[in-house]
């Protein structure tokens, strides 16, 4: 049986909890003025109701407070350690800023004058560079119970540490020796730090702490450290549960992963950011794709739970509901942002909803209690591998409704025309590679896939505005070139992927402007109440004063790459770098913007990390993250002059 019908399927646990009312769920968004978990709630909302901060008043915003990051010092005294891009957004409880930095440091900061308060360092970079981009985190998890209030953060170097938000100071009891070993209970040995580590913030729900994972993606091995998600109790730091993600003999999907391919294949894990439903007890998983991200040769089959969204149960781990949104990927398509926890109204019901973006540009609905899709998700036939030993979907799952919010595929309709002369060179490029709709087979000459390798949507999620059941959407358009190459003595799969030499991931057009029309990057409002685009609206402006171009009269272009945003009950809030810019949350309309000087925008596949927003003493505060490697690491606070 397709693993497409196990997405439709429910299991017998969601058919025990159908009783529960779908109007059961917390107030979405931030509360009383704080912002206490990575997007702002458990559900990802990134919403705030603040109101001091409006339209009319944006003009008037000054820098509060900047902080540098802790890391400045020691990368100051060995190079190695510097960070690739600063990403973490902080939290803020009780007057008090929580953050970690690129070295897994964990800072507390003054809310209303940016003082370093305390800081803790697990001195983690000194045992080896982590996965992927290096030195890099994203954030750290806070839980109370009352009485004791503890930050959480999962460290570069493979442990989970619990600090006193007083003290700065570790648990003793918690784990071994006040920290636990995460390299221990996965069930097969992980590889070393640069190919097993730990990124992302965790999430905290029922007193359980639930981790994904960061692993390497780069690699030219058939085998992998496995991705598989853990819970652990919030006051020891024992193991409560393991979610397989790749699934074990005997366990339900395991038939998905032919001629045993599930014993030695890794990834598919969690390395962006968990969703959770306290009243529910659910958490929501956004699993990535399985070694290796383009040939899937020697792992054939529809590999559960690669490329799915799977709800557990917060206390136990055991699954709940799954759907997989990209069968036997061979795109690089994880599913890379936390899902958004929303309450809607769909022809007159009221749904209890959970929205999964995806690095394709599609956003998944379904009813989070059960994981019945709210709107149809139908199954179509796409193009087949010609690839020895590879063997394609026969079909992927693509959602009727919302509609995608980024083009899918590549056609010469997409392509620049802002002159008849420009739209014949992007043709040529074009027909340089291979290239067809979504999904269209990466080969050895090199095809071209839009979205591109970083998205589409990434681990800069979305924004939802719970009173108008509107979604905030950011997005880039950036086509990739990918191909497939024979392997050789330095490897034992028959295929490694790579990027087309000399692209770099990205494909641009002629004289270096974008390929495809813009906007290069974009926010997509959604009415989720209905499944339909709202408005699209460009965020930053680069390429207009472009020699090719700056004789017409153009719109704002975007400025492609990653751009971060909030909802508040005024605006929408969108950021990269040193840029902000406020929108108008009915039209898109820009209204304001702001730029900090002495910081470059990020190059083009970087980004920084999510803002955030609070109120302190009567003030509000919006705080983004800048800087990391050409420039210095900090944050940035704006309010209203007092």
């Amino acid at each position: 049986m397709r693993s497409a019908r196990y997405g439709r399927a429910l299991s017998i646990l969601a058919l025990g909890i159908c009783a529960i009312s779908p109007f059961a769920g917390a107030q979405q968004g931030a509360k009383s003025g704080e912002w206490t978990s990575y997007g702002a709630d458990l559900g990802a909302s990134k919403y705030s109701p603040l109101d001091q901060i409006t339209p009319a008043n944006v003009s008037d915003l000054e820098v509060a407070w900047r902080w540098r990051s802790v890391d400045g010092e020691i990368q100051g005294q060995d190079p190695r350690y510097r960070e690739i891009a600063f990403e973490p957004t902080p939290l803020m409880v009780g007057g008090v800023l929580y953050t970690s930095t690129s070295l897994s440091q964990v800072a507390a900061i003054d809310a209303g004058t940016g003082e370093t308060l305390w800081v803790y360092d697990p001195e983690s970079y000194k045992n080896g560079r982590p996965a992927n981009f290096g030195y890099l985190h994203r954030g750290v998890a806070y839980w109370t119970d009352g009485t004791d209030s503890r930050v959480f953060i999962p460290t570069g170097d493979r442990r989970l540490i619990a600090l006193n938000v007083k003290t700065g100071k570790p648990y003793p009891d918690f784990g071994e020796g006040g920290a636990v070993d995460l390299t221990k209970g996965l069930g097969r040995e992980p590889g070393g730090s640069s190919q097993y580590s730990f990124a992302s913030a965790p999430t905290i729900c029922r007193d359980v702490v639930v981790l994904g994972s960061n692993i390497m993606d780069f690699i030219s091995l058939k085998e992998g450290s496995p991705g598989h998600v853990r819970g652990f109790d919030v006051r020891t730091g024992e193991q409560l549960w393991i979610f397989h993600t790749i699934p074990q003999e005997g366990e339900f999907g395991v038939e998905t992963w032919e001629d045993d391919s599930w014993k030695y294949t890794g990834n598919a894990n969690v390395w962006s950011l968990i969703s959770a439903d306290e009243e529910l007890g659910y958490v929501y998983l956004p699993i990535s794709s399985a070694t290796n991200d383009w040939y899937g040769g020697h792992h054939l089959g529809d590999n559960l739970f690669a490329n799915t969204l799977v709800c557990v149960e917060a206390e136990t781990g055991k699954r709940v509901w799954h759907f997989q949104t990209l069968h036997h990927d061979s795109f690089d398509y994880d599913l890379p942002a936390a899902p958004n926890l929303v309450d809607i109204e769909v022809d007159g019901k009221k749904i209890k909803a959970v929205v999964q973006l995806t690095k394709q540009g599609l956003a998944f609905v379904f009813d989070r209690v059960t994981g019945e899709p709210v709107w149809p998700i139908v199954e179509r036939p796409i193009d087949q591998s010609l690839i020895p030993g590879e063997r394609s979907s026969k079909t992927q799952p693509f959602p009727t409704k919302p509609p995608p919010f980024e083009p899918i595929g590549i056609s010469i309709d997409y392509l620049i025309d802002f002159t008849p002369e420009l739209r014949a060179e992007a043709i040529e490029i074009m027909n340089e590679y291979d290239w067809g709709p979504l999904y269209t087979a990466t080969t050895e000459r090199g095809t071209l896939i839009t979205p591109g390798v970083h998205g589409g949507a990434s681990f800069n999620g979305a924004a939802f505005d719970p009173e108008t059941a509107i979604l905030y959407v950011p997005s880039q358009t950036y086509p990739s070139a990918m191909r497939l190459n024979k392997g050789d003595e330095r490897t034992n799969m028959d295929y490694t992927f790579g990027p087309v030499p000399g692209t770099e991931f990205f494909i641009w057009g002629p004289d270096g402007l974008p390929l495809l029309k813009p906007p290069y990057s974009r926010v997509t409002a959604i009415d989720l109440n209905v499944g339909e685009h709202l408005w699209v609206a460009a965020t930053g402006d680069k390429y207009r004063d472009h020699p090719r171009l700056k004789h017409l009269d153009l719109p704002r272009l975007g400025t492609g790459g990653r751009w971060f945003v909030l909802a508040t009950k005024t605006l929408v809030v969108a950021c990269r770098g040193p840029y902000v810019e406020f929108l108008d949350k009915r039209t898109g309309a820009l209204i304001g913007e702001f730029k900090i000087p002495g910081h470059p925008m990020p190059v083009q596949s970087l980004s920084n990390g999510a803002p955030m927003t609070y109120m302190h003493e009567g003030r509000q505060y919006i705080v983004f993250n800048l800087g990391g490697i050409s420039s210095p690491a900090e944050f940035v606070a704006l309010a209203l002059p007092e």
